[in-house]
């Protein structure tokens, strides 16, 4: 007994089980999480260290390099960079992606710790690690702003409230800020009245050190009771600093608020930022790995009323940028396009087979391989996201073909007079082999996906198990169900009567038959002009790849645009802040723009600002991302001093090192003069390059210093080191913290510096004073060091250890990547770049070119690993060949639609190729399989075999192409949110699909002649070369 007799024979059981199916995968589905792609944790980790009012220079050598230095010895890492500015280094840390995360955060630990003994004693905290998904696009930005309270105590809610209440719920993970204003104590001294005291600003901070205390005390213990010791030894408002004991002179106190002003203002002074105008604290929400975007999302909006009613009323908490609508909104337009493919599909059968339930029979099959597929999905935790919806999309096309073939068979079984059971029964027996060859050959095209690495393998992972999911269901309900309802409710085509469409189309039909027929006969006779033809078209597929422009994902429009304005490097904070506020103001005013963020971090530094653009939802704009971005651009050009740059952020982003462009392009060399005439030069020569747009450089030109040259004769002759001279040096300019208050809710720090008065230049060195250790008389500084101007770098970037500048890098529309990376190669040979200096792509562009790599290896593994399942399946090594013959055909049609609507042959057209492997065999298993039928039962020659096999396979032949090719004709002409991923994959196939389908009706039958030639004659030789055996009686 077959297993299609087995179901067949039952009809309730069978009918109850795919009823269970569908429940089950209703369920599934409405229990899948939504996500705009599949998960991808890219395992990093970043470090931080702070020293303020260290200069770039000095944070690269003093701390990056020894954290560098123990860093590189944790295992599995693939990529290191550092960027050091004022203040401020950070360390970027990428893991290859099997490494474990929280294994490698221990390890990081363990070389932080290690490293305690190298760095700065000036160093008010240990370098702090945490980890990053560079991966995944911010999930929510909150904005707190108020037109009344100071921004130190909007800062307090924003910090100590809102982020710390936040960053517990599920599936939050880093939480930071944009324009902090964490209050501190500020004391800023006037230097003459605390020369005319006597005193140095060192003694002052030592002094507010020795005041500022929060030690342990113990406790006394006795007569059967405990005491706990306490003292009010640490100072906790202005007042008490202001009233502090400094010294004592001639028996009268002089108190810290003589010396100058104490007050609370923000931490650092060089940062601030602004939502739409107006001074705020914006709050960056990122996603911990493992859990759903838009799940984890909605929890947190659900969160935000009880937040704001936390609030004092005067402070406005606003939702900023919110991913969930383009997310739904693309994933929306998704399932739209699959209900219109299969109604598409649903049409195709209905006009070939003009019959309600030869039409409902294999219409089945999809909603029960959809919901089966869903059941799957939501076991191996998968999400609905743009990929495994195109996946479904796609499969809509062909889960029918097995059931197309099925019912296409029994009705032929049932013409020859057949009862329906028995009809039914021999008919999907006779082409189960077909199916099973189908349905196997087909998965075995996603092998070799499966199997891939990288970030591209762990994106389209599960893209290739879904489809391989519905395929293997789709086959299996073919065998089962289908030829059930077909013993059930189809009858001999003698007990219906047609209608005038049936005779009509038929007649149709069948002179389109007569008309193949007669091609046919032709090509049969002229086998040799056909062969010519099928090498041809394989050249000619080769040459097209070669010249195709080739990129890695398409630019998605995301509705999130970023971007960073520089200004001169010697500009004042205030002057940055001038700018950055009309450039807000210019961009308010697009009608497209929905809100702005904007902000300046002293990292890497005031001349660099950054601003983050949400757009309106995509169905309220009558622009395109790239369309705003440019009218942008143009616009902010009119603000004197400040040049924009800007880009579309991504669903997926890839690399550490994020620039101000898409792309980028990344230059090292062990001597840094070499590498920044190198990485100007090199900037020059891109941004000279065509269709290459916004070519900037992380590495700031060099700002202007005011440089002591400290006379150490006279320094040492009077009794004062170089230590005393930096420690005066940073008590007056370097915001140094030099105390630390502790409450119950979090921890300030004090901080140090001279009135603002002092430090407009350095006339303010002159009222400076050191105490000598030998004479203890103060020492003007100016007596002891000269002021020479000159030039410091504001930031210091590391690759690998080694100093490295990073160039990044737009493409004009219709510029392909693959265009760009061989336009930068070719200005590197031109430039005559040294071998001291090494070039090489990051990010993006790092991952484009292993991809560009593995290309040709992933379609040559696809197409072994259908030549060896066919080989197995037909025990055979010739047959196999004749239905691989179809694929060059198949890649033509693909590249030659590619190129004539100006797509990049990116991952997503590879991706459509690799399925038209799978989706064009099946004409060729339908042909040879009734040919060696043919041949086998009937003992017809091949050529008669083959022909008949045409004829009669003709018309599933064509309605199953049919139905791959308008399942795939909503992807191709998409427009809606997310259509930039789908475009490309539907037009690949609807073009190989139009080709193959015109090329392989006639190809293959001539090469299956022309092997079964060439086999013959083998079998001959093989029979002429047997020995001959003599019976001796």
């Amino acid at each position: 007994m077959s297993i299609s007799e087995l179901f067949i024979r039952r009809r309730v059981g069978t009918c109850l089980l795919a009823l269970g199916v569908l429940m089950l995968g209703a369920v599934a589905y409405f229990s899948l999480p939504v996500a705009p792609l599949p998960q991808i944790d890219f395992p990093t980790i970043e470090v931080e260290a702070q020293v303020p009012g260290a200069s770039a220079d000095t944070m690269a050598n003093t701390v990056a390099t020894p954290l560098e230095n123990s860093l590189s010895s944790v295992s599995g890492v693939t990529q290191m960079t550092s960027s050091s500015a004022s203040g401020r280094t950070t360390i970027v840390m990428q893991f290859d992606l099997t490494r474990d995360i929280n294994a490698a955060a221990q390890d990081v630990q363990a070389a932080i710790s290690a490293t305690s003994g190298l760095l700065p004693k000036s160093m008010t905290s240990p370098p702090t690690y945490h980890k990053v998904n560079p991966a995944e696009a911010t999930l929510l930005t909150l904005s707190l702003s108020s037109d009344i309270m100071a921004t130190t105590e909007l800062d307090h809610y924003a910090e100590d409230v809102i982020a710390q209440q936040l960053s517990q719920m599920m599936g939050v993970g880093l939480v930071d800020f944009h324009g902090p204003q964490r209050p501190s104590v500020r004391i800023r001294l006037d230097p003459e009245k605390v020369a005319a005291r006597g005193l140095t600003l060192e003694d002052v901070r030592t002094v507010i050190g020795q005041q500022t205390v929060n030690a342990p005390k113990g406790s006394l213990s006795g007569d059967g009771r405990t005491v706990v010791l306490g003292a009010t030894d640490q100072l906790v408002d202005v007042p008490a600093y202001q009233g502090m004991v400094v010294a004592y002179r001639n028996g009268a106190p002089i108190l810290l608020g003589d010396l100058g002003t104490v007050l609370t203002a923000p931490q650092d002074t060089h940062q601030a930022a602004w939502l739409q105008g107006t001074r705020s604290v914006m709050i960056d929400i990122h996603k911990q790995a493992g859990f759903n975007v838009l799940s984890t999302i909605q929890s947190i909006k659900d969160r935000l009323p009880a937040l704001s009613q936390s609030l004092p009323a005067s402070v406005k908490l606003t939702v900023v940028g919110d991913r969930t609508q383009i997310i739904q909104a693309s994933v929306a337009d998704v399932q739209y396009t699959m209900l219109i493919t299969i109604a598409l599909v649903v049409g195709v059968i209905f006009v070939f087979l003009r019959n309600f339930w030869a039409t409902v029979i294999p219409s089945i099959t999809i909603p029960l391989s959809l919901f089966g597929t869903f059941c799957v999905m939501y076991l191996l935790g998968y999400s609905l996201d743009n990929l495994s919806l195109m996946g479904l999309v796609i499969a809509v096309g062909f889960v029918v073909d097995d059931a197309i073939v099925v019912i296409e068979n029994i009705t032929r079984h049932l013409e020859m007079g057949k009862s329906k059971t028995m009809a039914a029964i021999d008919g999907a027996r006779e082409v189960t082999f077909t199916i099973i060859s189908m349905t196997i050959s087909l998965i075995a095209v996603f092998i070799p996906i499966l199997l891939m690495g990288g970030v591209v393998g762990r994106l389209f992972r599960e893209f290739a198990v879904t489809v391989s999911i519905a395929i293997l269901i789709s086959g299996l309900v073919s065998l089962t169900v289908t030829p059930m309802m077909c013993a059930w409710l189809i009858k001999p085509d003698h007990d219906r009567q047609h209608g005038q469409f049936y005779r009509w189309s038929e007649r149709g039909f069948q002179a389109v038959t007569n008309g193949y027929a007669r091609c046919l006969d032709v090509v049969l006779a002229h086998r040799a002009l056909m062969l010519l033809v099928t090498v041809g078209t394989l050249a000619l597929t080769l040459w097209l790849y070669t010249i195709t422009p080739k990129g890695f994902l398409p630019e998605q429009d995301t509705g999130y645009i970023q971007g960073q304005a520089q200004a001169a490097t010697d500009i004042s904070f205030e002057a940055m802040s001038t700018k950055m506020q009309q450039l807000g103001a210019i961009v308010q005013k697009d009608p497209d723009v929905d809100n702005v963020g904007f902000w300046i971090n002293p990292s890497p530094s005031v001349s660099v600002g950054q601003i983050q653009v949400n757009l309106k939802p995509f169905g309220q704009r009558k622009a395109s991302a790239r369309q705003v971005m440019a009218r942008l651009k143009s616009a902010a050009a009119n603000i004197e001093g400040l040049t924009l740059n800007m880009l579309i952020r991504q669903d997926i982003q890839i690399g550490g090192r994020q620039g101000a462009a898409q792309y980028q392009y990344t230059l090292q060399s062990g001597d840094s003069a070499e590498l920044d005439k190198w990485a100007a030069t090199m900037k020059k020569a891109i941004a000279a390059l065509p269709g290459l747009l916004d070519v900037s450089s992380d590495a700031r030109p060099a700002a202007t210093s005011a440089t002591l040259d400290i006379d150490r004769p006279t320094a040492a002759r009077l009794g004062v080191s170089v230590q005393a001279i930096d420690d005066v040096l940073y008590d007056a300019f370097g915001q140094r913290q030099v105390a630390t208050l502790f409450t119950q809710v979090s921890q300030y720090h004090v901080v140090l510096e001279l009135d603002p008065s002092f430090q407009l230049n350095t006339d303010a060195l002159s009222r400076l004073y050191v105490r000598s250790s030998t004479t203890q008389k103060l020492i003007p500084v100016s007596m002891l060091a000269s002021v020479k101007n000159g030039v410091l770098p504001v930031t210091v970037n590391h690759q690998g250890s080694l100093p490295a500048t990073t160039l990044s890098f737009n493409l004009a529309p219709g510029v392909s990547l693959s265009d760009a990376v061989t336009a930068i190669h070719a200005a590197e040979i031109n430039a005559g770049m040294p071998v001291s200096v090494t070039g090489s792509f990051q990010g993006t562009a790092q991952a484009f070119q292993d991809s560009l790599a593995s290309q040709p290896w992933l379609i040559l593994a696809a197409v072994i690993a259908v030549y060896i399942v066919l080989g197995v399946l037909y025990e055979s090594a010739i047959h196999p060949l004749t239905i691989i013959s179809t694929l060059p055909s198949a890649g033509l049609g693909a590249l030659l639609a590619l190129l004539l609507f100006g797509q990049d042959l990116s991952i997503m057209g590879m991706i459509g190729i690799i399925l038209l492997i799978g989706i064009v065999k099946k004409n060729a298993i339908m042909m040879i399989d009734f040919a060696l039928e043919a041949e086998r039962e009937r003992g017809l020659s091949p050529t008669e075999s083959i022909r008949q096999a045409c004829l009669m396979r003709f018309r599933p032949i064509i309605m199953t192409t049919l139905a791959a090719l308008l399942g795939a004709l909503p992807l191709a002409l998409g427009h809606g949110p997310g259509a930039e991923l789908r475009v490309p994959l539907g037009i690949a196939i609807v073009g190989g699909l139009v080709i193959s389908q015109i090329l392989t009706l006639f190809t293959t039958p001539v090469i299956y002649l022309t092997f079964d030639r060439f086999a013959g004659r083998r079998r001959k030789r093989a029979v002429k070369a047997a020995p001959i055996q003599i019976a001796l009686e």
